[in-house]
């Protein structure tokens, strides 16, 4: 925005300058210097335009900064409105960071993700390649004792925890593809857990996506087109606003399909994943009753034989 503020400040040097030295030449006709300044304000306006969304192209990130729900909820963190009942509860939530856990939270990774039988030493073999570990925590559940299949792992320098986090993203640890990212909780300003609707990443089935993060990071949104070169040059202000409320709605519809678009293209993924489920799941009821069908026809030949085999003997 300060970029925009300077060259408005420039243009309005530029078009007193040229309106000062217009006043003072006594030949030239009176209606010119009003469609002169027309066509300054029309290039300004357009060129505004321009270095704004130049601005807004240099604020966008792939990865979260700061963590809000509903831009979390949105796939290139443009919405605004919640689209689900977990982002509207994230939104509620008022969440503070653990005070009570250990270590420095620029110094610790969490792993999610992993195999139910994988066990703290696993991973401090698979994770001590990347350097020292300072503190190794793989969070069970307080009642049963089972995994839940994620944890944190604290380093004692940064160069190993840089190196962990390039390295160690997907790798294969008990046949399980890992995942890896740095702690949030008490390093993304205003980060809400998942249980409470926040998070990042999630799966498709769950229908709850959440971008932002390493593992799902926004899209780059669909950026407004610039006004048509033909208006820089027409020298009438009214003939902009009409073209102006003109291309607007025009603009907006294409963005808007846009964002249709990919909310379509989502929805077939899941048509598509939910189709793919439904087909193993026929797949292997109809093993299920072949193998059902093979046994009992092998029982009814058994008894056959049986039979046969005792008929033969009372023959005897």
């Amino acid at each position: 925005m300060k970029s925009v503020t300077v060259l408005a400040y420039l243009f309005r040097l530029v078009a007193e300058f040229l309106n000062t030295d217009q006043s003072t030449d006594s030949k030239q006709p009176r209606g010119k210097s009003s469609d002169s300044s027309d066509q300054y304000c029309m290039i300004f306006f357009g060129f505004s335009r321009f270095s704004f969304s130049l601005t807004m192209n240099e604020l966008w990130t792939p990865i979260a900064k700061q963590y809000n729900p509903l831009k979390a909820g949105s796939i290139d963190g443009t919405d605004e409105e919640p689209h689900d009942r977990a982002v509207s509860r994230a939104i509620a939530a008022k969440y503070r960071p653990n005070k009570g856990v250990l270590g420095d939270p620029h110094l610790t990774l969490f792993v999610a993700r992993l195999n139910p039988q994988t066990s703290e030493e696993k991973l401090k073999d698979t994770f001590s390649r990347f350097g020292d570990i300072r503190r190794l925590r793989l969070v069970r559940d307080i009642v049963t004792g089972f995994s839940k299949c994620y944890g944190f792992i604290e380093y004692k320098d940064e160069r190993s925890l840089l190196k962990a986090h390039r390295d160690s993203n997907k790798l294969v640890v008990d046949q399980n593809e890992i995942f890896v990212d740095f702690e949030l909780e008490r390093t993304l300003k205003g980060w809400v857990p998942r249980r409470l609707g926040g998070g990042l990443g999630g799966k498709k089935e769950s229908g709850q996506l959440r971008f932002g993060g390493r593992d799902r990071p926004f899209r780059k949104p669909i950026s407004l087109p610039a006004l048509k070169a033909e208006l820089y040059t027409e020298g009438q202000a009214d003939k902009l606003d009409r073209s102006s409320s003109r291309e607007l709605p025009r603009d907006s519809r294409q963005w808007e399909r846009g964002r249709d678009w990919e909310r379509r293209r989502e929805r077939e993924e899941r048509g598509e994943e939910r189709e793919k489920r439904e087909r193993n799941r026929e797949r292997h009821r109809s093993r299920e009753r072949d193998h059902k069908r093979q046994r009992n026809e092998d029982r009814h030949k058994e008894e056959d034989r049986h039979q046969r085999r005792n008929r033969h003997k009372t023959r005897q």
